[in-house]
């Protein structure tokens, strides 16, 4: 009898063993798995962290290359401008010169700037028959310089310059020697232009170019108050 119980118990521990065994082997390995389910989320958000770091300096490098290649337009056009723009700057009292310099903006394409007399003339002071008259003194004294009332002007941006006035007594009027005095045209094609009812051009482009004593001077042209714009055009493309 107590043979047999001995060998009950020898097959209940056993057993015990046995189911001990394999609730460690089922522990170990559902840690195997958790540990690898682990591991391969930690790879997946590895992956995705690089994946969205490499978009991002690839957009942060198109961003500025584009930055760049925007810079480099907008200074090209700022160089375009200061090397290659056109200016048109007249004097007029009667409207004669006005026209002719509205005429070559308009075919050039240019700017157009006004002389304007700080002091405006009146048709008593350009009475060339009064020898006291303001224009008549101001002729006659070569070192007359009247005022000029419009703004101030840059040259930055022409690299061309056609300068028109009047003639008067033969000659430039003095607010012109003012005018190109005040300036530098260092860089600059100068060209000059003049309207008169007889009277040809003269020695006033000569004139102004010393008195500037900067810029390249080519030699100017004398138009009537109703010259056209085919005589105006054709003189322009000549100068080409």
């Amino acid at each position: 009898m107590r043979k047999k119980i001995l060998m009950m118990a020898a097959v209940l521990l056993a057993l015990g063993l046995t189911a001990c065994s394999n609730n460690d082997g089922q522990a170990v390995n559902d840690a195997n798995q958790t540990i690898q389910a682990e591991s391969a989320q930690e790879t997946d958000i590895s992956d995705n962290s690089e994946e969205k770091n490499n978009n991002e300096n690839l957009g942060s490098a198109l961003n500025t290359k584009d930055e760049i290649a925007k810079d480099s337009s907008s200074e090209q056009t700022d160089n375009t401008k200061q090397n290659g723009g056109t200016l048109v700057v007249y004097f007029s009292v009667t409207g004669n010169t006005k026209s002719v310099a509205e005429k070559i903006a308009e075919i050039t394409g240019a700017d157009i700037y006004e002389i304007k007399a700080a002091q405006e003339y009146t048709d008593a002071d350009l009475n060339w028959n009064d020898s006291s008259s303001r224009s008549t003194k101001e002729q006659n004294d070569s070192s007359a310089r009247p005022e000029i009332g419009s703004e101030a002007i840059s040259f930055e941006r022409y690299s061309t310059i056609y300068i028109g006035y009047p003639i008067w007594w033969g000659q430039e009027p003095r607010i012109m020697d003012t005018f190109v005095e005040s300036y530098n045209f260092d860089g600059i094609t100068v060209i000059p232009f003049c309207t008169s009812g007889s009277s040809g051009i003269g020695k006033s482009g000569q004139n102004l170019a010393d008195n500037a004593g900067s810029g390249n001077w080519l030699e100017g042209k004398r138009f009537g108050g109703g010259a056209s714009e085919d005589e105006i055009r054709s003189w322009i493309e000549g100068l080409q």
